[in-house]
């Protein structure tokens, strides 16, 4: 006899990150060190507050062959991080344009 297997959705919401109160304007931790960017050739325009995200996303594009469907995790986080710190970065400079007037 045949099994039925259910198929299960999984929705998975970003929302709960990107809310403005989970953002501060505080200065992040960097997570890795300058020898650690540079031993994985991180360019320069890249060593940024989520270039610990990118050192893994990298590391899983060059285990996969760069097949774009592999590591979609890692590439979300690494997105997901880059836009809060665009946001925290816009934040910034609107409380500096504030402090002005």
């Amino acid at each position: 006899p045949r099994t039925k297997i259910a198929a299960v959705s999984l929705v998975v919401s970003i929302e709960p990150l990107l809310r403005s109160d989970t953002m501060s304007s505080e200065t992040p931790v960097m997570k890795c060190t300058e020898e650690q960017m540079a031993r994985h050739k991180i360019p320069v325009a890249y060593r940024d507050y989520c270039a610990h995200l990118l050192i893994r996303l990298n590391k899983c594009r060059e285990q996969s062959l760069y097949m774009p469907w592999k590591c979609e995790h890692e590439r979300h986080s690494y997105e997901v991080c880059e836009y809060k710190e665009f946001k925290r970065r816009q934040k910034l400079w609107q409380e500096q344009q504030d402090a002005k007037n």
